[in-house]
């Protein structure tokens, strides 16, 4: 199994900072218990080696606070100025309980302890932040990933591609006719009246015979069978009125209704109005 060096190199400076991190806060609390004895607490050790934790807690609870702040990906002021607090008061305090006639080294030796102290929890506290971030893991160098190869086929978009050939709609030799628009019929009159002599509706305009279609060549126009067609077809029936019932039979209009109330005439139809329309057979059945 092959071992990422880089995980084993900060598995080994995790080590390092915790040791470093554990004398540094030793020396800075043994120091400030020290300080605590001499001033206020002579004789009182259990006491004395409680108090230093009132200013190194500080710390530890300021870097906590901002480790969890990056883990949101926010700034946590308030654990900065505990932080701050903390650590400035555990340095001024190692400092001054050296006392006001000492060497200037001795102002040194007491001041790195919780300057360490300071520093190394803080590298700690990024050692943890990376390793539960997620951070991606470094590629040792000279390490390179095969790429695939990738093949580029042109192609030629110049020449437009073929159309396929339209069927043949029409026949060779076929005679196209011209497209018209169909004449609107003129409304035809009632081609019925009122005989008084046979005392009945006769019809003038008697059947017409449908004319032959005329035959050119091999092929018979469209539009002549179509004429042929329309010709064949009975002509609509034109239906009367109440008025025009009334008119035929001579009566009065409201005579007419009468009739239809007692199922005497029955209407053919009703136009779009509601009018009653009837047909001129039924009408001359009349008695």
């Amino acid at each position: 199994m092959k071992r990422n060096p880089s995980r084993a190199l900060a598995i080994g400076a995790g080590l390092v900072i915790v040791a470093l991190t554990a004398a540094a806060f030793w020396l800075s609390y043994a120091h400030l218990a020290e300080v605590a004895l001499a001033h206020g607490m002579d004789g009182k050790e259990v006491r004395a080696w409680a108090w230093p934790a009132t200013l190194d807690l500080f710390i530890v609870a300021g870097e906590l606070l901002m480790l969890r702040a990056a883990l949101t990906g926010r700034v946590d002021w308030w654990a900065i100025g505990l932080t701050v607090v903390g650590s400035g008061s555990s340095i001024a305090l190692n400092v001054a309980g050296v006392g006001g006639n000492a060497e200037p080294l001795d102002y040194v030796v007491a001041a790195v302890p919780p300057t360490a102290a300071l520093l190394a929890f803080g590298a700690l506290m990024r050692q943890i932040h990376q390793a539960l971030a997620g951070d991606d893991e470094i590629v040792p160098r000279g390490t390179v990933e095969p790429v695939a190869e990738v093949t580029v086929e042109r192609v030629d978009d110049d020449q437009p591609k073929a159309l396929p050939e339209a069927p043949e709609v029409v026949p060779a030799g076929a005679r196209m006719l011209p497209i018209v628009a169909r004449p609107e019929p003129a409304p035809d009159p009632s081609p019925y009246r009122w005989d008084h002599i046979k005392g009945r509706l006769v019809d003038e305009d008697p059947p017409r015979a449908a004319p032959a279609p005329s035959v050119l060549g091999p092929f018979v126009p469209l539009a002549e069978l179509a004429a042929t067609a329309a010709a064949a077809e009975p002509d609509p029936v034109a239906l009367l009125s109440v008025a025009d019932v009334a008119k035929a039979r001579g009566v009065a209009e409201g005579t007419v209704r009468s009739w239809v109330a007692r199922d005497k005439l029955a209407p053919a139809q009703r136009d779009d109005d509601g009018r009653l329309l009837f047909h001129p057979d039924a009408v001359a059945a009349l008695n």
